[in-house]
């Protein structure tokens, strides 16, 4: 799942002719707030990576700003979890960066045991099975629903916000689904509705599949009507 532990606005006064001391000193307040989140929030007995993204070098220098405030401070969490922190350009500060992110190999192989990173792979290797592979690739209830049916499911792609429907059988019978895949072996994902990633699920209904084998287009005809989100 994908949380905002913390939201950064800062008002930057505008460099002036002769005069950058204003913003300086406003570049200064929105690195240590930065940095007081990433040490209030992050732990680093838990996390393996943390990336620090921005167009241009903005990303260098709160890095180089970081730790030189840490060993002026003698801030030993910083200062040994420097490894930690990768640099990434990204095309802007917005949300759907992250996907762009995540698909950097360099980031993937440091988040390559993060589910982040799991759930990028599994939407791209669907994509990818769409194209090459039509029959082994299938989204809907319906659809994937007749596909279990058969113990085709390799891998289970599902939003987390089908869990939550208001309507209690419903839950249920995502439930039900999720169950049944795994006692057949097969390998669930479970996206995350405010990751990019589980964005994109939900706009092929927030459910779909990989199979093990093709399924003829015949086999799945009466589940075109197929009308659940």
């Amino acid at each position: 799942m994908t949380l905002t532990r913390a939201k950064i606005e800062i008002n930057i006064p505008r460099k002036r002719r002769g005069d950058c001391s204003q913003h300086d000193k406003g570049i200064k307040r929105y690195y240590d707030q930065v940095m007081q989140a990433i040490i209030r929030h992050v732990n680093f007995d838990v996390v393996k990576c943390v990336l620090v993204a921005s167009p241009g070098f903005l990303k260098n220098q709160f890095f180089e700003w970081m730790i030189a405030e840490a060993v002026k401070n003698d801030n030993r969490l910083l200062m040994d979890n420097k490894s930690k922190f990768l640099l990434i350009h990204s095309s802007s500060g917005h949300k759907h960066a992250l996907k762009e992110l995540l698909s950097d190999a360099s980031v993937g192989h440091r988040l390559a045991d993060t589910k982040a990173a799991s759930e990028v792979r599994a939407l791209d290797s669907f994509y990818q099975m769409l194209q090459t592979d039509p029959n082994r690739a299938l989204y809907g209830y319906n659809h994937v629903e007749k596909a279990n049916s058969l113990q085709a499911i390799e891998t289970l792609l599902i939003s987390d916000e089908l869990f939550r429907a208001r309507d209690v059988a419903t839950r249920k019978k995502y439930v039900a689904l999720v169950d049944s895949v795994k006692n057949n072996n097969g390998d669930v994902k479970v996206f995350s509705s405010l990751h990019v990633s589980g964005e994109q699920l939900g706009q092929l209904t927030g459910i779909a599949a990989l199979l093990r084998f093709p399924i003829d287009d015949d086999l799945i005809a009466d589940s075109d009507s197929d009308s659940d989100t």
